[in-house]
């Protein structure tokens, strides 16, 4: 079962996939944002061409625990998106995911430069990762 997950920023989205297994969460790419309707076309494309089960979409939850005005348009983005696809959405907080690849890339001793190329598709991994991680947990907690 694949996962396509994103980061939904103004002018770009990082996108990341995981294994066929949903185990680990790769970067799969960064893409820029060009309008609303070629950004569906971009995720539905992603979606066929990597035969993903569920798309999962980094939430801006404010630090309170809140949703503020990034984290409504997120959500309407999703809605629409839902029109061009039949694959399940779902939403995760993605509080600290960008802050989290960035320390990720300055441990692998990245330059600015190439940092600034990759950041969005590891913030996309880091999420992904994170959905990953508690849903084998969930599941180890059933079978105990």
């Amino acid at each position: 079962m694949r996962i396509l997950a994103l980061d939904m920023g103004s002018k770009t989205i990082g996108v990341a996939l995981s294994d066929p297994l949903g185990w680990t969460a790769q970067g799969l790419k960064t893409v820029l944002r060009k309008g609303k309707e070629s950004d569906y076309k971009t995720i539905v494309d992603l979606v066929k061409e990597w035969e993903v089960d569920e798309i999962l979409i980094g939430l801006p939850i404010n630090m309170n625990g809140t949703e503020g005005p990034q984290a409504e348009k997120v959500r309407a983005f999703a809605s629409e998106l839902g029109r061009h696809i039949e694959v399940p959405i779902t939403f995760w907080d993605e509080r600290l995911s960008t802050a989290g690849a960035e320390r990720s890339l300055l441990e692998a001793d990245l330059s600015r430069e190439r940092r600034k190329e990759v950041i969005d598709k590891m913030a996309a991994a880091f999420i992904l990762q994170g959905y990953l991680d508690q849903r084998r947990q969930i599941k180890k907690e059933e079978i105990s």
